[in-house]
């Protein structure tokens, strides 16, 4: 079983649901980061989770 990718053309329609500012894709953890509000989302199987109860808050 291959594990699905997430495709980062896929940050030209994604915001962040807080803020409705633009994300970064971190490859590393799997993870899209909103500097704007400080959180990550978590990418699950190449499916992004926009769920601020699923965001991990960010350390400045």
């Amino acid at each position: 079983m291959t594990e699905t990718k997430f495709d980062p053309k896929m940050l030209e329609a994604l915001v962040c649901p807080l803020t409705h500012g633009t994300l970064d894709y971190d490859a590393e953890r799997q993870e899209l980061v909103s500097k704007s509000a400080h959180v990550a989302f978590p990418i699950r199987d190449g499916i992004p989770v926009m769920l601020m109860d699923e965001a991990r808050k960010l350390d400045d």
